[in-house]
């Protein structure tokens, strides 16, 4: 699914990613945790072929960038995060932002075919905000928007779902609601790379996480073996403990490192 492989990026003199290795599976659903600047949204650009590293290689979904069309790849890649919302037109239906997701557009300036129309009116119904299809995007709250970018991703069926602090901005019911729809909504032949700042994010439907520190992948590997104390408190420079309730983790900061 994703293979990277001894990759850097510098920018002038600054170092973001330094030698990271890391490989995706299919049916994987990866936590990308790690503090500001520790170079998680750089990785996703480099995931997605909108930036290229200094060194080192990466495939995605068997291809290997540099060598074949990444606009190929980023049609079965489903892409939310807020930089794709400020891309949009908030005039728009909420049903045509949808349907978009099924071509990777941003906006539709001809026909849209009847059986994508449907599509995204099901896929609305289906999160439960079926009643949003005919409102421009413009009024629809926070919550509704994620809601809406899911949909959006997922109206191409991609093989890879890259979600960017999806819950940034939501209350504590709107993320819990987002977070219990991505658990009925999601299937395990669709692999997942989800990026957030709050462990307790991590649902029983993640399998994985990668911790960044400074550019470097401090560890990476099943969430159990990988979210311990010694490894959390190196990523975020803070004592922490962690306690599991019902399969998900929450933290306990202590005394700075």
């Amino acid at each position: 699914m994703i293979n990277v492989s001894h990759v850097s990026f510098q920018r002038e003199e600054r170092h973001i990613l330094n030698d990271i290795n890391w490989q995706v599976n299919d049916g994987e659903h990866w936590v990308l945790l790690g503090r500001n600047g520790s170079g998680k949204t750089t990785l996703l650009e480099l995931l997605t072929a909108y930036q290229f590293p200094s060194s080192g290689t990466i495939q995605v979904l068997g291809q290997t960038y540099g060598q074949t069309d990444v606009r190929e790849v980023r049609k079965q890649i489903g892409y939310i995060s807020q930089s794709v919302v400020e891309k949009l037109t908030l005039t728009d239906s909420v049903w045509e932002i949808v349907a978009t997701g099924a071509f990777a557009f941003l906006r539709f300036y001809e026909h849209i075919p009847e059986n994508i129309k449907e599509q995204s009116h099901d896929l609305l119904e289906r999160l439960g905000i079926g009643h949003l299809a005919d409102q421009p995007l413009a009024v629809c709250s926070q919550g509704e928007r994620k809601k809406i970018l899911l949909a959006r991703a997922l109206m191409g069926q991609p093989k890879l779902l890259i979600m960017d602090e999806p819950c940034a901005g939501l209350d504590l019911f709107e993320r819990e609601k987002l977070l219990e729809d991505l658990e009925v909504t999601l299937h395990r032949q669709l692999s997942v790379i989800y990026v957030t700042h709050h462990l307790e994010e991590i649902t029983p439907l993640f399998t994985h996480v990668a911790l960044l520190h400074q550019g470097r992948m401090v560890a990476a590997g099943p969430k159990h073996e990988v979210l311990r104390p010694q490894l959390l408190s190196q990523t975020y420079d803070l004592s922490l403990q962690v306690d599991w309730v019902n399969d998900r983790p929450w933290t306990r900061v202590g005394s700075t490192v």
